[in-house]
């Protein structure tokens, strides 16, 4: 995927900007109260550009999939802006959100628990025109039929359940029922990770020919950074509800510049096995701390080799320190991580 487009000047479809979320945490055996808040996402800011793919990418419960849930308006911000296309979303009440959400889809991490097991998947990609009141007895089932062919599904299968087909063919349901409505953006939370490794290079296959004809935007949310290199034109590396380091594809993989961004990177296998012995290894000591009681100034000094007094008094800003793209890091430097 040519990543010039990233730089191609393309106006922002989604801006996020200093976006904050926080899960009470209740305790109590009588009368259940707050006894803390957990920071799933704290302040974190970007830009999702017209034809592009973000990738979004951190271990499990980095607040990823908090971050897409928050953009979409399906768990309300804390704090924060999320505006598409200048409008601003959190403000926005249900109803006025309606007519956004026809431009703003999403595909879910699994394939078989986002599609009801007891509509026809025809039903399913209809349901959208229905609901937004797009549906025409005598072009709908056409339409429904054209979007199983723009996924690579029989449209004579429309009639058939979910349970019917594979998981591959479920996640192509999917994405047929978020192409319905003509969206410009859509959310990927984790779209891959329920799927073999045989299957996913089809999906992203998919994904990448859709983008080319209909000029998508995907915010492309995944913990497996081969995937995320493959597919995004821009990075952004998620730790403990913030991002860490952001830039194009190659800023990220070919000059990896903070700690954790290393180690993420130091950890994905290469098919060489002579590449794979040589390659420096390095191994993130200790566990990811609770985001209910995060540590001072950088979330990673815990469990960082670089650490030191400044890091748990003076939490690092991400800005760009040299490398030529942003970075949280006091101590931020190239690293040559990759074979």
């Amino acid at each position: 995927m040519a990543e010039t487009r990233a730089d191609a000047g393309h106006r922002p479809v989604v801006e996020v900007t200093d976006l904050v979320k926080h899960f009470p945490i209740r305790g109590g055996r009588l009368v259940r109260h707050t006894v803390g808040e957990a920071h799933a996402v704290c302040k974190v800011s970007f830009e999702l550009r017209e034809g592009e793919t973000l990738g979004l990418v951190g271990e499990s419960g980095c607040g990823k999939s908090t971050v897409a849930r928050t953009v979409l308006q399906l768990t309300p911000a804390t704090a924060g802006s999320v505006r598409y296309d200048g409008t601003e979303l959190t403000e926005r009440s249900r109803r006025q959100l309606h007519s956004v959400r026809r431009d703003i889809q999403v595909v879910f991490q699994d394939p078989y628990a986002s599609l009801d097991p007891r509509m026809p998947v025809g039903e399913v990609v209809a349901e959208p025109l229905r609901i937004h009141g797009l549906w025409d007895k005598r072009t709908g089932p056409e339409r429904v039929s054209e979007l199983f062919r723009q996924v690579g599904l029989n449209p004579e299968h429309t009639n058939r359940f979910p349970h019917e087909f594979s998981g591959g063919q479920r996640q192509r349901v999917g994405i047929a029922r978020a192409l319905a409505l003509e969206p410009k953006v859509i959310v990927l939370d984790e779209p891959l990770s329920a799927l073999d490794m045989s299957i996913q290079a089809g999906i992203v296959n998919l994904l990448e020919s859709l983008q080319s004809r209909l000029g998508l935007a995907y915010l492309f949310i995944a913990h497996d950074l081969s995937v995320i290199r493959h597919i995004s034109h821009r990075v952004a590396v998620m730790y403990l509800g913030k991002i860490v380091e952001t830039g194009t594809r190659s800023d990220v993989y070919d000059r990896p510049s903070h700690p954790y961004t290393q180690g993420l990177l130091s950890a994905v296998p290469v098919p060489d096995p002579r590449l794979e012995r040589e390659r420096r290894r390095i191994i993130l000591e200790g566990d990811v701390p609770s985001a209910a009681d995060p540590p001072s100034g950088c979330r990673f000094r815990t469990r960082c080799w670089k650490a030191q007094e400044i890091c748990a008094h003076e939490e690092p800003a991400l800005i760009d320190r040299g490398q030529g793209h942003p970075v949280a890091c006091h101590f931020a430097e190239v690293s040559d991580v990759m074979p």
